[in-house]
């Protein structure tokens, strides 16, 4: 379990963004940082900040992964023959716990973790507890029969906030999803602007 589970909600104050587009987001009701220096005026940011952020941004989103991570994913996703950033969304989308996310299997990113962590999930009939596990193109994820009736499955599956994108078929009465295919930036329903271009400067210069 991520360790930034408690602190969630920071992450969006920090990136002063909604990333996860919830209603319940701090930064619907104040856009300034954190902490007891959170209201200064922030100064311009340079080359290298605007980079920073956007790797912040992105590395946040799906848990906030941990640096070593995260830059393990972009060094396969820069040795993947096309473009690096698209890339590296596609691996970010085929972690199973982001596709239990984009299921709405579980309310957030945080807690798909969890939830596969926990043995609830199966992988073609196989139960699958890492998070990190890298789904294929067709592979079938469903919701563990026991588990079906949880509480927190039922209420993801009516959530308002998102919709199931059209690279993963999934199946609410069932419980089931399909993942279709291996999505580019543009397919990925981010509530915010996402900015792999600038992750690949990040690391290109650092």
């Amino acid at each position: 379990m991520t360790k930034r589970t408690a602190a969630k909600y920071k992450i969006d104050r920090r990136m002063g963004e909604n990333i996860w587009g919830r209603a319940k987001s701090p930064v619907n009701r104040r856009e300034y940082g954190p902490g007891q220096h959170g209201q200064r005026r922030k100064g311009k940011l340079s080359d290298f900040g605007i980079q920073l952020r956007a790797k912040q941004k992105l590395k946040g989103y799906y848990g906030d992964l941990t640096e070593k991570q995260f830059r393990r994913i972009y060094g396969e996703a820069e040795r993947v023959k096309g473009d690096t950033g698209e890339n590296l969304i596609g691996l970010l989308e085929r972690r199973l716990d982001a596709v239990v996310y984009r299921a709405k299997f579980v309310p957030t990113i945080f807690a798909a973790r969890q939830f596969v962590n926990h043995k609830h999930v199966r992988v073609n009939g196989r139960i699958v507890n890492i998070p990190s596990y890298r789904v294929k193109e067709g592979d079938v994820i469903e919701v563990r029969d026991r588990s079906k009736q949880m509480a927190a499955i039922l209420e993801a599956v009516q959530l308002p906030e998102r919709d199931v994108p059209d690279y993963i078929d999934a199946d609410h009465s069932k419980l089931t999803a399909t993942f279709v295919r291996t999505p580019q930036l543009g397919d990925v329903p981010y509530p915010v602007m996402m900015e792999p271009n600038l992750v690949v400067e990040f690391y290109a210069k650092n």
